[in-house]
């Protein structure tokens, strides 16, 4: 509801997924993303158009309920295929023209354990700009939600709308991915060359004066 309610107020095509029932594969770590590409990934079939959807958007919003003080293992099990995008492997330079969302809600607590832990991913795939919404709603079904906190979760969608439009069209890298992608220059420069991630980052340049974000 939050997630959808954000959508709306920033405007534009929306594209919205629900898991598992657009995806319920669990990563088997049978590592063949790593040694080769992602395209080769024995899900890839049913993977295919969430990737699609997520490189092509200007916005990624992603929104898990608490699970244990942690985003839904459904989140957890898609977020799990792509971590060759992260800024250590081998990072997609369109996302330094994205922003993105984390969001979770629940009764209580953990919303920021949970926020987190889609943010990880939303960071280390060298995303521009990265926002965190937990909202604890003290109910169980959103007809339950106390109005004062309706008003609240209104205003925060609607300063947050307000943030991504201003930051629309804007290129760069966040803090963290990029402190990342420069160690892991260092080491490429230090170690021997781990293949695929070091001939992808020397094809595009990135050992010397080009970068992701650029």
């Amino acid at each position: 509801m939050v997630a959808r309610e954000l959508a709306d107020k920033v405007g534009g095509e929306i594209d919205e997924f629900f898991l598992p029932r657009n995806f319920n594969k669990h990563c088997t770590g049978c590592f063949t993303c790593f040694q080769t590409e992602l395209s080769k990934c024995p899900h890839y079939k049913e993977l295919e158009p969430l990737e699609k959807a997520v490189l092509s958007a200007d916005l990624i919003i992603l929104a898990s309920p608490v699970y244990v003080y942690h985003a839904s293992g459904q989140m957890m099990s898609f977020l799990d295929h792509f971590g060759t995008w992260w800024m250590i492997h081998r990072p997609r330079p369109e996302m330094s023209r994205k922003q993105a969302v984390a969001i979770s809600t629940a009764a209580g607590g953990g919303m920021k354990s949970t926020v987190k832990d889609m943010a990880d991913s939303l960071e280390m795939w060298g995303i521009s700009k990265v926002y965190r919404l937990g909202i604890g709603v003290q109910a169980a079904r959103p007809d339950e939600i106390p109005d004062g906190i309706k008003k609240s979760i209104h205003r925060k969608t609607d300063k947050m709308a307000g943030q991504i439009r201003e930051n629309a069209g804007k290129q760069g890298c966040n803090r963290r991915a990029k402190m990342w992608f420069y160690l892991m220059r260092m080491a490429h420069k230090h170690f021997a060359p781990m293949e695929p991630d070091y001939g992808y980052w020397e094809e595009r340049g990135w050992h010397g004066k080009k970068r992701p974000w650029k």
